[in-house]
């Protein structure tokens, strides 16, 4: 006879996703470049609100005039680059380990139509691209139509 194990205790699992806890065991896994990196991807979260989408990328030390914000056909791409410490030179530090990314990166977004491409607005504050995407009010996504 075999027994199934139920835990009815949720209270007492771990609070983070598996997709969170495998990533960190993966990077922990592997060794730390010797050497900056040429490109990465920004981490990104997308929240929806009563007055439309809030879009942030986390970006730290990029500077604002080194992004590029592109909007056309719904796609929404985010641009630019955070270039690497110098490491040659007489009074250059010495890397040791490198565990952020730098160099180019870039984020496309496919957004819904009801996105109102002329009112987006960001902002980059301590590090985190804020993009505002409110929804556009003149367009009709839904509408009951009565039978005369």
């Amino acid at each position: 006879m075999s027994t199934l194990v139920y835990n009815a205790r949720p209270t007492l699992r771990p609070a983070r996703a598996f997709n969170s806890l495998l990533g960190e065991l993966l990077r922990d896994a592997q060794p730390a470049a010797p050497t900056p990196s040429t490109a990465f991807v920004p981490a990104a979260d997308i929240f929806e609100t009563a007055t439309g989408y809030e879009l942030y990328l986390a970006l730290p030390g990029v500077a604002k005039e080194a992004v590029s914000i592109d909007f056309q056909d719904n796609q929404l791409v985010v641009s630019g680059s955070r270039p690497a410490p110098a490491t040659e030179g007489e009074n250059a530090p010495q890397l040791r380990r490198v565990e952020t990314r730098f160099g180019d990166f870039r984020r496309a977004f496919r957004l819904p139509e009801t996105v109102n491409g002329k009112a987006i607005t960001a902002e980059l504050t301590d590090g985190l691209l804020r993009l505002t995407l409110p929804f556009d009010t003149e367009k009709v996504t839904k509408q009951h139509i009565e039978v005369r």
